[in-house]
């Protein structure tokens, strides 16, 4: 059985022969009135990764731990700021296939073997509110006097004391982690350095193996290379949350990949398109491969949204029943193709690519430039394909031509946006303005083109009710509301595009 929390601490160094006698009486804690009894635990964990340790090196931990009261297999996922999720099975023999598939995105295949094994003496005093029922503990703090174990390096080994502080599970209010921490500091306790337990045990076991440094490329090169790096994170990190059907996890998955594809299009100045443009090409497979489940969940929030407005008494037949069979009978469809793409030797391969370009980057002479002059030439590029695009789009008379010109504008006016996101560091407000103004013509589009998909999808409802005998009236109304939205939107249009393109706004990148 696979269990999930969410998990919010801090560490702190302790000196090996630091005085902590002080800790029970720790007084001025905001919304804690008590710190309670220690007790102490022994816990064993064995840590697994891969050789090049591909799973800490995007911040992941797999273990099995003996001992305490959540003795099995614990795989830990970023999460920002101080929290991460920790995914619990029970303490099997092997690493469970549940687990396996969750760090595909990390190690690519790899397998996973014994890194360091950490045997840890643990005191834990809780932190508790007597103002709430039943004295409900708000955070635990613990002492931990640790011995590490290379299970690779013969012999390494090495022990430290640490302190945690951690929320319980069911808090959420980080202010008694903030009330702590003021209080460790003033008494001479400062935060880890190292990232989490294992990393600390690597580096000083020497279990770790020498690690190829990023590239130096010159100036355009490390900015192309830095945003790429960026999305390649981003598309692994949201692996896991899409393969478990968590909400806006595929569709994350899939702005990685169209940032990606945008990137290497709009910077060929930098990287040779002989090697990108095949890879442009696997990241429009795996984007297409993620699209129906993703267009599903927005087509569906769309509708049931649009039905929810309505007065009740305009709402005619199961109408609400309708729309749930529909979803669940498409989403299931669409969940499976999801898990084909991210289960198949392709997607694999894909990751190994992707790492392979940002750590043997086919450079062209250009990456060795100056980046505002590279970067500026490539965002004026993506701009003067909008702008005739736009202008094409605008010109036509309404119906389904101009629906198909309007919805390539809003696939350049994207090209724009992530071209601009590139050369932020480097040209500063200018792009940002851009970006903005684009992302705005971007949504416009968007929403126009959302319309036009969910009028195809209500008169395909409409249908299969009329054929069941029941009334159309509902559809038929979502159908014309839909539709004058989308009016509207292409009224709005000639005003935004209008202020995306003030030559005013370009004049530096036209230099």
């Amino acid at each position: 059985m696979v269990g999930s929390m969410r998990e919010t601490e801090r560490k702190y160094d302790v000196p090996p022969f630091g005085d902590i006698s002080w800790l029970p009486g720790l007084k001025r804690l905001d919304g804690v009135t008590r710190v309670a009894d220690p007790h102490s635990e022994e816990l064993d964990a064995v840590y697994y990764d891969t050789e090049d340790l591909r799973l800490l090196g995007s911040s992941v931990t797999l273990r099995r731990r003996s001992g305490g009261a959540d003795a099995g297999w614990h795989l830990k996922l970023p999460l920002p700021g101080d929290s991460r999720e920790e995914i619990r099975t029970a303490p099997t023999e092997h690493i469970p296939g549940e687990l396996l598939d969750l760090t595909l995105s990390r190690t690519r295949g790899a397998e996973l073997t014994p890194v360091v094994r950490l045997r840890t003496h643990r005191e834990v005093w809780p932190l508790v509110d007597t103002g709430r029922p039943e004295g409900t503990v708000r955070a635990e703090l613990s002492v931990d006097a640790v011995h590490a174990e290379s299970l690779r390096a013969q012999g390494g080994r090495t022990a430290w004391r640490e302190l945690e502080v951690e929320l319980a599970e069911e808090e959420d209010d980080t202010a008694v982690l903030d009330t702590v921490d003021d209080l460790l500091r003033e008494r001479g306790l400062v935060r880890a350095q190292s990232p989490s337990k294992l990393a600390r045990a690597v580096e000083e076991t020497a279990a770790a193996p020498a690690g190829a440094p990023h590239p130096s490329t010159g100036p355009a090169g490390d900015q192309v290379l830095a945003y790429l790096r960026a999305q390649i994170d981003s598309l692994a990190s949201y692996d896991p949350a899409a393969r478990r059907d968590r909400p806006d996890a595929v569709h994350k998955m899939r702005v990685a990949c169209r940032r990606l594809r945008s990137c290497l299009r709009s910077y060929r100045s930098v990287l040779d398109r002989e090697v990108t443009d095949g890879i442009r090409g696997e990241l429009k497979w795996l984007a297409g491969e993620l699209g129906p489940e993703r267009d599903q969940e927005v087509l569906m929030e769309r509708i049931s949204h649009g039905v929810g407005t309505l007065p009740g008494e305009l709402v005619l037949g199961p109408v609400a029943a309708r729309l749930q069979v529909w979803d669940v009978a498409r989403h299931a469809e669409d969940h499976r193709r999801t898990l084909d793409a991210l289960h198949s030797g392709r997607y694999l391969a894909l990751l190994d690519t992707l790492t392979a370009l940002v750590e043997r980057p086919p450079l062209r002479a250009k990456a060795g430039k100056q980046a505002e002059k590279v970067m500026a030439r490539a965002v004026r590029k993506e701009y003067d394909r909008l702008a005739r695009r736009m202008t094409e789009a605008l010109s036509l008379p309404p119906g389904a031509g101009r629906d198909v010109a309007l919805h390539e504008a809003r696939k350049s006016a994207k090209k724009v946006r992530y071209a601009t996101e590139t050369a932020r560091p480097a040209l500063g407000d200018p792009a940002r303005r851009l970006g903005k103004r684009a992302k705005a013509v971007q949504k416009a589009l968007g929403d126009h083109q959302d319309s036009v998909v969910a009028r195809g999808t209500l008169r395909d409802l409409a249908t299969a009710a009329r054929t069941a005998h029941e009334t159309g009236f509902t559809w038929g109304l979502l159908y014309g509301r839909e539709e004058a939205l989308a009016e509207k939107r292409e009224r709005e249009l000639p005003d935004l595009w209008e202020h995306a393109s003030q030559p005013a706004l370009h004049k530096r990148l036209r230099g």
